[in-house]
């Protein structure tokens, strides 16, 4: 996730102007600060119409864009909701793009993920480490769902090793899928060799005893407005935790989808 963007436009071409407004109405890039960079003798009227967070004339680019840009990334630090690790939304705004969803009827599935056996690593190979998986699987869940669904698609992180994303519920079982494979294939490259060859730790779980633990996997529960009502955002967040903790009990990534009625 970038943290600011540039642009250089004298406006009078379409695209720069239509990549704001995209920008901007994205629930992920939507909260990426933009500055621009402008030709002289520019109205401010036309500034005044840009969804940009602030701007500066090109003859006073070498003064003035380093100043512009550190006042943006501290206004955006300050005002922004994101998790500082991945730099993905956080929990207001997965609560904040849930209950609008419901609240504008729109169809919609949630899924939320896991990752299994993440403590046990952390612990052996150090939060270092550990961070790396955590920030592999943001960019993954996100490069996958955004190709999968360009548009009104949404990825955030809770906290620690769970994570949310949001999609039309027609794509939502073939992304998660995807993201499962390609997560299995990446994640033993976290390992050292010896690790990898014996396809696990030996490390302390949470009772203390040592034991043997297999790769990190991922375990994804599903809720979808096609099949329940939902009025309240922890309604569909507590039927997608069920699912995900359903697919905990298999072994290996797996992905559960809520198909109750009711």
């Amino acid at each position: 996730m970038p943290d600011l963007l540039i642009i250089a436009s004298d406006l009078r071409e379409e695209f720069p102007v239509r990549l704001l407004n995209d920008l901007k109405d994205d629930p992920i890039f939507g909260q990426v600060p933009v500055v621009l960079v402008v030709s002289e003798g520019l109205p401010a009227e036309a500034l005044n119409r840009l969804p940009i967070d602030d701007y500066v004339s090109l003859g006073l680019i070498e003064t003035d864009l380093r100043i512009r840009i550190d006042l943006c990334i501290k206004r955006a630090e300050r005002v922004v909701e994101v998790n500082p690790l991945t730099r993905l939304p956080g929990n207001i705004a997965i609560i904040k793009q849930i209950q609008g969803r419901l609240d504008k009827g729109e169809a919609f599935s949630l899924a939320y993920a896991d990752l299994d056996y993440f403590k046990p690593f952390n612990d052996n190979y150090g939060f270092s480490r550990g961070d790396e998986v955590l920030k592999m699987s943001g960019r993954l869940m996100l490069n996958i769902v955004r190709n999968r669904q360009p548009c009104n698609s949404f990825v955030g992180h809770i906290g620690g090793d769970d994570f949310v994303f949001i999609m039309d519920a027609a794509r939502m079982e073939d992304t998660a899928l995807e993201i499962m494979e390609n997560f299995d294939r990446i994640i033993p490259t976290f390992y050292e060799p010896g690790d990898r060859a014996k396809r696990g730790i030996d490390s302390v779980d949470r009772d203390g005893s040592r034991r043997s633990f297999p790769f990190i996997s991922l375990s994804v529960g599903i809720a979808s407005t096609k099949t329940r009502l939902f009025s309240h955002y922890g309604e569909i967040s507590e039927v997608a935790s069920e699912m995900k903790k359903y697919a905990k009990k298999f072994s290996g990534s797996c992905c559960k989808v809520d198909l109750r009625t009711q």
